[in-house]
């Protein structure tokens, strides 16, 4: 499902359960040893994903703690990014793009009063004149994603935290959205990042988003 929205270059996996018996690495053990069941599943399949997204790429098995605010360590000259929600896991990993975020969420609206926190007026006008289609997608839950897939692209580049009212997202109904960043982006072979785009699918119930910074 998320390789839909991926390019070529980035390889990717993923389960629609926690597979049994996968083995965290001791690294990563320290990292969920006092977690509840659920935080302790989610992490462990997104190793999983993360781990087999690599042996694509030809890489051995490998740890993967969280690094610097959390997000994955991964090995020297690979790029990548892990998402979990309910009933899905997933994760992407290149070598030829300087940085790739994914996200997931499920096809659902978000809770009352999430909205205004963590979107501009604008967008709130855009995401109305989208409308709500029978079925979906929800495009608030969507607008949530986009602005996950952002973050986990930005901050490799950053390495600072991107609020949510940061970057104004503007989604188009073929699959595809925009970022433009609202505050000083980093410099990229020579030139300040400004902006994103990305790719969003709705399939099975499921909302899923990408974001890829090529060289």
């Amino acid at each position: 499902m998320i390789e839909r929205i991926l390019p070529d270059g980035v390889a990717a996996a993923e389960v629609f359960d926690d597979p049994p018996g996968v083995v965290l690495f001791p690294e990563e053990e320290a990292h969920v040893a006092r977690a509840v069941a659920k935080r302790r599943a989610e992490f462990t399949a997104g190793r999983h994903c993360a781990r087999t997204a690599l042996a694509a790429l030809g890489f051995p098995p490998v740890a993967i703690p969280p690094g610097e605010a959390g997000s994955p360590t991964w090995p020297a000259g690979v790029v990548g990014s892990i998402t979990h929600c309910a009933g899905y896991r997933a994760a992407a990993v290149s070598t030829d793009v300087l940085s790739v975020g994914i996200d997931a969420e499920p096809d659902l609206p978000l809770p009352a009063g999430v909205l205004g926190t963590i979107s501009l007026a604008e967008e709130r006008e855009t995401l109305a004149g989208l409308g709500e289609p029978a079925g979906g997608p929800h495009w608030d839950r969507l607008l949530f994603s986009a602005k996950e897939s952002v973050y986990k692209a930005w901050f490799p580049l950053a390495r600072r935290w991107l609020d949510f009212t940061e970057a104004l997202i503007r989604i188009d109904r073929d699959g595809s959205f925009s970022a433009t960043l609202l505050v000083p982006g980093p410099r990229i072979g020579g030139r300040p990042l400004t902006g994103f785009r990305g790719r969003w699918l709705a399939d099975g119930g499921l909302l899923t988003t990408s974001v890829t910074v090529h060289r």
